[in-house]
C-alpha cells in the first residue's frame, strides 16, 4: 500500500491530468491510495466566491462560480471526449449546492461560509479524475473524504478526531481495496460531526495524505510536485542551488520553522509515527531520483541549507526604568507576543534591552507596539532581510553577506542567522 498525492500544479491542464494517469499506469500492481488537490487557482477563485458572497455581493459571486463551473466542464469534456457520461451529473449536483450556499444569508462566520465554498474544488477535481481513470483502464474507487475524516468544527484550521477517523478509515477504506486498486479521494477537507464541511488549514492536502497513511499502515508517501526534489535553497533567490537526495523528518523540520517553503511539519508528524518514508518527486519526469525524508539521514551528506525571509522588522524593547530584563519581564513579553499571535523569526537580550525580528505585518505591529509600549520604550527598523544557513561554511557566509550591513547575528555550531538592511 503506498499513498500519492497530487497538487493542484500537476492538474493545471489536460496535457498534465493526461502525465498524472501515465505516472500510475506505471504502478500497475501496487495498491494505491490517491489524494488530489484543488486544480491549479481553483481555492483562490472560490475564495473569492466566499469573499463576495460574504460581502452581499451576490451576483459577482454567481457569476466567478458560474465560471468555475464552465472551465471545469470544459476540462472534463476534453478528457472524456464526450458529455454523455454520468460525471457531469455528479458536477452539476456539487454547483447546484454551492448555488443554494450562495442563495442563504450570511449569518454565520465568514471562515464557516469558506470551508462550504472552498472545499468545492477537492471535490470537483477528484470526480473529473476519478472519471477519466476509469476512462482509460485505470479502475478506482472515488470516496468521498467528508464520510470518513472527522473533525472539529474549527473551520478552515480544523482538527482531526483521530479516534473517529481510524474507525472510518479500518471499516469504509480498507475493504475497497478488496476490488479495486486504487481509491482517489481529497486532501484539505473534512466533516464535522453535523456534517458540515471544513478544510484542515496550511498544506491540508499534504497533512490529509499523511493521515490516511499513518492509518493505513502506508509503505510510503509519496508527492509529486512540479520540481525534481528538495533544494537546499530556493532557486529563485539564490543561483547554483543542489537537489537534497536524503534528508531527516527533523532536518524538514527545521527548514520549515526558519522559513523554507518545505513540507509542514503537521505533514511531517503522522509519518514519523510509524517510520513511514516521504518522497518528493518530479511528476514531470517521474524517473528522476527527488527527495527522500526518513527518520535517519546522515547530516555529513546535506549541503549548507539557505533560507532568506524577506520583509523583516527588528524591534528593540527597553525597560523604561532601566531595569534588568529578567525572566519575569521575558514571560511578560512573551505574554503579549503569544496573546497577539505573533511569531519571533530571532531574539537577543541584553541587560536592559530585548530585540527580536518577527514578520512585517503592519496591523499585527500596530497592535504590538501599542501594547508594549505600556512597560517599554520601543525602536524599529523595517525593510530587512533575514538569513538562515544551516551547515554554514565561511567563504559562503561572506559571499551571502557582501554588501549588507548585520544588525543582529546569532551562530550555533549547526546554524547561523543574520539579520541584515541592504
Amino acid at each position: 500500500m503506498k499513498v500519492f498525492k497530487f497538487g493542484g500544479a500537476s492538474l493545471e491542464s489536460v496535457e498534465r491530468i493526461r502525465q498524472v494517469a501515465q505516472i500510475v499506469q506505471s504502478f500497475p500492481d501496487e495498491k494505491l491510495l490517491i489524494v488530489i488537490s484543488a486544480m491549479a487557482k481553483t481555492t483562490n477563485e472560490l475564495e473569492k466566491v466566499a469573499q463576495n458572497f460574504f460581502l452581499r455581493k451576490r451576483e459577482i459571486a454567481a457569476q466567478l462560480l458560474f465560471n468555475i463551473e464552465e472551465q471545469h466542464v470544459n476540462v472534463a469534456e476534453a478528457l472524456l471526449g464526450t458529455k454523455d457520461h454520468p460525471l457531469f451529473i455528479q458536477l452539476q449536483q456539487f454547483f447546484t449546492e454551492a448555488e443554494w450556499t450562495l442563495g442563504e444569508k450570511p449569518l454565520r462566520t465568514y471562515d464557516y461560509y469558506y470551508d462550504q465554498l472552498v472545499s468545492l474544488g477537492e471535490l470537483l477535481s477528484t470526480s473529473i479524475v476519478s472519471a477519466f481513470f476509469n476512462s482509460v483502464g485505470i479502475h478506482n474507487t472515488w470516496l468521498d473524504v467528508r464520510d470518513i475524516f472527522r473533525t472539529d468544527d474549527n473551520f478552515r484550521d480544523a482538527n482531526i478526531d483521530w479516534i473517529y477517523t481510524q474507525r472510518q478509515v479500518t471499516e469504509k477504506v480498507v475493504p475497497l481495496f478488496n476490488n479495486t486498486n486504487i481509491v482517489i479521494t481529497q486532501g484539505f477537507i473534512g466533516s464535522t460531526d453535523q456534517n458540515e464541511s471544513v478544510t484542515l488549514g496550511r498544506e491540508g492536502s499534504d497533512y490529509s495524505a499523511a493521515v490516511f497513511a499513518n492509518m493505513l499502515d502506508a509503505e510510503s508517501q509519496t508527492i509529486w510536485k512540479d520540481v525534481e526534489g528538495l533544494k537546499n535553497a530556493d532557486p529563485k533567490l539564490f543561483p547554483n542551488t543542489v537537489n537534497i537526495p536524503e534528508i531527516s523528518y527533523s532536518e524538514v523540520i527545521e527548514m520549515a520553522y526558519y522559513g523554507a517553503q518545505v513540507i509542514h511539519p503537521k505533514t511531517i508528524k503522522p509519518l514519523q509515527n510509524k517510520q513511514i518514508p516521504l518522497l518528493v518527486k518530479c511528476f514531470l519526469d517521474k524517473n528522476l531520483p527527488g527527495t527522500i525524508i526518513r527518520e535517519t539521514a546522515d547530516v555529513k551528506l546535506l549541503p549548507p541549507i539557505i533560507v532568506l525571509k524577506k520583509n523583516q522588522v527588528l524591534l528593540n524593547i527597553t525597560s523604561k526604568d532601566y531595569s534588568f530584563i529578567t525572566e519575569d519581564k521575558i514571560s511578560d513579553i512573551y505574554e503579549i507576543f503569544h496573546g497577539l499571535k505573533v511569531k519571533i523569526n530571532l531574539m537577543q537580550n541584553g541587560a536592559i534591552n530585548f530585540s527580536c525580528c518577527i514578520d512585517n505585518n503592519p496591523e499585527k505591529i500596530e497592535l504590538l507596539i501599542k501594547t508594549l509600549h505600556e512597560q517599554f520604550k520601543i525602536v524599529y527598523n523595517e525593510g530587512l532581510e533575514l538569513l538562515t544557513v544551516r551547515y554554514y561554511q565561511t567563504g559562503l557566509l561572506e559571499e551571502l553577506s557582501d554588501g549588507h550591513t548585520i544588525l543582529l547575528e546569532q551562530r550555533s555550531t549547526a546554524t547561523i542567522q543574520r539579520l541584515w538592511k541592504r
